[in-house]
């Protein structure tokens, strides 16, 4: 039951990711990239996440709190870049 669970799982964030990635190329403003671009991420974790539990083993929560870590703070740069134009002051 739960490799059926995880194969579901595994399919709605890989559309979820799809869909966001389209939304990043083709939306018709910046900050509704950077809002794709983050919920992108998200899902990204999630596959991170789904993909240690049905392999077993904790190296991936590591890479997923790694892989958040980094979306956060790019996407912190990336909204500072866009409102002031510049991200070191």
């Amino acid at each position: 039951m739960i490799a059926a669970a995880l194969t579901f799982a595994f399919a709605c964030y890989g559309i979820g990711v799809l869909i966001c990635l389209w939304r990043v190329i083709f939306a018709p403003s910046i900050p509704d990239r950077v809002l794709a671009l983050d919920t992108m991420v998200v899902n990204m974790i999630a596959l991170i996440v789904i993909y240690g539990i049905s392999i077993g083993t904790g190296l991936y929560f590591e890479a997923a709190m790694l892989f958040a870590m980094t979306g956060f703070v790019s996407s912190v740069a990336y909204a500072k870049f866009i409102l002031r134009g510049d991200i070191i002051e």
